[in-house]
């Protein structure tokens, strides 16, 4: 191949890279400011309401709010816990839902896309019913 045509492919590749990165680095930010707003509006007050019924009926959860997430977590073993928060390592943020959970010396890790995803669209409704299905192994003891 010719050097510059090389050269002009790799010139053109690298216009193309930075046209992109400023259009990811917009959607990040929409998404964080989105999410920011669900987390603060929605999440947490789910979550507190789920771990509170959980609490009334004896399995011992606690809601902690560290930062860009919330997580339900139980008493019992701190190594076992729901956690929603924002994933910006893909293509386009998403909102997942980490849960990690122990059985004897097994210890079952999964991470799972929240409803939609989309921190902007993502409803209470989808939240709950993420929530509701991972909870299942936990109370089924």
């Amino acid at each position: 191949m010719e050097t510059s045509d090389v050269r002009k492919r790799v010139l053109s590749a690298i216009e193309h890279a930075r046209k992109n990165v400023a259009g990811r680095r917009e959607e990040h930010d929409r998404a964080d400011r989105a999410f920011y707003k669900f987390l603060s509006n929605t999440a947490v007050p789910l979550v507190r309401q789920v771990a509170n019924v959980l609490v009334v009926e004896r399995y011992a959860f606690s809601v902690f709010t560290p930062s860009g997430s919330v997580k339900m977590m139980s008493d019992r073993s701190p190594e076992d816990f729901i956690e929603i928060l924002l994933d910006e390592s893909g293509e386009h943020p998403r909102v997942v839902g980490h849960v990690k959970r122990t059985r004897g010396s097994r210890v079952i890790e999964t991470e799972k896309v929240v409803g939609s995803g989309d921190p902007e669209t993502l409803t209470a409704e989808e939240l709950l019913g993420f929530l509701l299905k991972e909870i299942e192994p936990f109370v089924e003891r």
